[in-house]
């Protein structure tokens, strides 16, 4: 509904009740102190077991297929150090996506107590989401998966299984930019092997019988091709999205933006925090590993971003 009222904004900076006893739902652990955001989907579990299945599938084949049985050490040594590094950073990059609370506003705040504790002002527009109980900030969405309201939702992804917002694009961008990295690699490695092979007539390229080698460098390419052509368009997707400050959902509704755009740069900025450096692309960054193994200890856990 909309209304020639002011509509109310950044309102979830406003101390919110906290009726969260009252709801069932696969994120009410996000505002408990002592656990993580997980969302318990059952697809979504599904695809992500198979994005680290293949990661870890790429990384069997050009480790143990590739490059140990190879003859130029260096060669060997600097691409398996390379491709895991990168692997560690993709995966890490997915877990970060997959378990960080990607801004979900508390549910079932929307109460008369609540109300009245704003002191809105005479024609003050708020906006009530009838399916979480929860007041709307300004760009946020309802995900009927995730059963919140997330804020600057982008959209919920199966493969990390959850919603893209605002706490979490960072390392859902790291997490597309690394394996489209890794993908490229694969290929030129595996044209590589292919070559190499060929002019050797299958022997000694590879511990594995010719066969056998032929087929897991198949399935590697049809992988890193799918991987690579995905991964790079989402990627740029997202880069696109963050220096237009527009998410996708706002753009395939068409939305008129009714806040102050950060274009460019400062976009950039928002998402990855700060002036540009090393921390942008670190999918570690702002994780308290400290503060995350005491928790498990007490039998929880919690991701600080």
């Amino acid at each position: 509904m909309q209304s020639s009222g002011h509509r109310l904004r950044d309102v979830e900076h406003h101390p919110l009740l906290n009726n969260e006893e009252d709801f069932d739902g696969p994120s009410s652990e996000s505002e408990l102190p002592d656990q993580i955001w997980f969302i318990r989907d059952g697809c979504g579990l599904v695809c992500a077991f198979i994005t680290w299945f293949l990661v870890l599938y790429a990384d069997f084949v050009v480790t143990f297929v590739m490059l140990l049985p190879s003859k130029n050490f260096w060669f060997a040594l600097i691409n398996g150090v390379a491709f895991n590094f990168l692997a560690v950073l993709a995966l890490t990059s997915h877990l970060r996506t997959m378990l960080t609370d990607p801004g979900a506003v508390p549910k079932g705040n929307a109460t008369k107590e609540y109300m009245d504790s704003l002191q809105l002002k005479p024609g003050e527009v708020i906006y009530k989401c009838p399916k979480c109980c929860s007041i709307k900030p300004e760009r946020a969405h309802h995900c009927s998966i995730c059963k919140r309201c997330i804020r600057k939702m982008d959209h919920h992804c199966p493969w990390v299984n959850n919603c893209v917002g605002e706490n979490n694009q960072k390392f859902f961008v790291l997490f597309t930019m690394y394996i489209s990295i890794i993908s490229a690699h694969a290929l030129i490695l595996a044209g590589f092997q292919f070559f190499t092979c060929v002019k050797d007539q299958w022997t000694e390229c590879s511990d594995f019988s010719p066969p056998a080698a032929v087929i897991l460098l198949i399935f590697l390419c049809l992988e890193a091709l799918l991987f690579l052509t995905f991964t790079a368009v989402m990627f740029g997707t997202q880069i696109h999205s963050i220096c237009n400050d527009e998410t996708e959902i706002e753009r395939l509704k068409n939305e008129k933006p009714t806040w102050e755009r950060r274009v460019r740069w400062e976009g950039m900025r928002m998402v990855f925090g700060g002036q540009p450096s090393l921390l942008w692309i670190n999918p570690f960054a702002g994780l308290r590993l400290r503060r995350l193994l005491s928790r498990t200890r007490k039998g929880g856990a919690e991701f600080s971003v």
